[in-house]
C-alpha cells in the first residue's frame, strides 16, 4: 500500500514539476505578456479613465479595480497553461506515454490542473507586485484571499482541461478564450460594481461564476463585495465537482484522446 501510494507521489509530482518547468522555461512568452498587459490595464483604466471616474465602492477606482486585474490574469493564465499543455500533448503524440504507464487518470488530470494552477498564482503574485506601482493593497482576509484565487486558478484550470480534450487544432484552443472566457472576463465586475447596472443586467450577470470569483477576492482584500462571499465560495466548489467529474468521465471514456 505504501508502495503503490510512493510511485502515485512520484506519478504525480513528475507531472507537475514538467508542467512547471515547462511554462517557467519560455517565460518570455507565458509570465512577461500578462505582466505588460496587466500594466496597461492599470495605466489606461486606471489612471486615465479612474481619475475621471473618481471612487467606487468607497475606494479609489484603481484600488476597486485591482483585485479583478489580478484576477483576470489568474484565470486566464490558468487555463491557457492547460489548454496549451494538454492539446500539445495530443498533437505531438506523447499522451499515449501517460495513457499506457499505470498511472490512474485522477493522477493525469491533477498533474495537469496543479500545473496550471502554479501558473496562474505565479502570474497572479507578479501582477500583485506591478500592483504595488500603482496603488497600495492592504489585504483584509488573508484566508478568503488566499483559498478564492487557489480555487479560481483551479476551476479554469479544469476548464482548459476539457478544451483540450475536445480541440481538434490549435485553433480551436483559441475560440474559448476569444468568444467566451474573455467577454464572461469583462462582465465579471472586474471593471465595476453590478449595483451600477440596471436590475435585468444585475440578473443576469449573477449567471456568470466570474462576477464570484472576483467578489471574493475583491473581499478578501478590501473588505467589499457585491455578492455574499459564502455564496461565492458554495458556487465555484460545485463548480470544480462538476468540471472534475466530467473531466474523468472523458479521460476514461478516451473522447479526444483515442479516436
Amino acid at each position: 500500500m505504501t508502495s503503490q501510494i510512493s510511485q502515485r507521489w512520484v506519478a504525480f509530482n513528475t507531472l507537475l514539476t514538467r508542467e512547471v518547468r515547462r511554462f517557467i522555461r519560455i517565460w518570455p512568452q507565458t509570465l512577461l505578456p500578462p505582466a505588460i498587459t496587466m500594466t496597461l490595464y492599470f495605466i489606461i483604466f486606471g489612471n486615465l479613465i479612474g481619475s475621471r471616474i473618481g471612487e467606487m465602492g468607497g475606494f479609489s477606482y484603481m484600488e476597486y479595480i485591482a483585485p479583478g486585474i489580478i484576477m483576470m490574469s489568474v484565470i486566464n493564465n490558468a487555463y491557457a497553461n492547460v489548454a496549451s499543455s494538454f492539446y500539445s500533448a495530443k498533437f505531438q503524440s506523447h499522451i499515449e506515454e501517460l495513457l499506457v504507464a499505470p498511472i490512474p487518470n485522477v493522477l493525469i488530470l491533477a498533474g495537469y490542473v496543479a500545473g496550471g494552477t502554479a501558473r496562474g498564482l505565479c502570474v497572479g503574485l507578479i501582477v500583485t507586485i506591478v500592483s504595488l506601482f500603482f496603488t497600495s493593497i492592504e489585504i483584509q482576509h488573508l484566508l478568503v484571499t488566499i483559498s478564492m484565487v487557489v480555487l479560481s486558478a483551479v476551476m479554469f484550470a479544469l476548464g482548459g482541461f476539457i478544451n483540450a480534450i475536445y480541440a481538434r487544432s490549435f485553433d480551436e484552443i483559441s475560440i474559448i478564450p476569444t468568444f467566451i472566457l474573455t467577454p464572461m472576463t469583462y462582465l465579471g465586475g472586474v471593471f465595476y460594481s453590478i449595483s451600477l447596472l440596471p436590475e435585468f443586467w444585475q440578473n443576469v450577470s449573477l449567471l456568470n461564476p466570474i462576477l464570484y470569483m472576483v467578489n471574493a477576492f475583491r473581499f478578501g482584500m478590501l473588505g467589499v463585495s457585491d455578492i455574499a462571499v459564502e455564496i461565492a465560495f458554495a458556487i465555484i466548489l460545485v463548480c470544480i465537482a462538476g468540471l472534475t467529474s466530467f473531466a474523468l468521465y472523458l479521460l476514461n471514456k478516451g473522447t479526444g484522446i483515442r479516436n
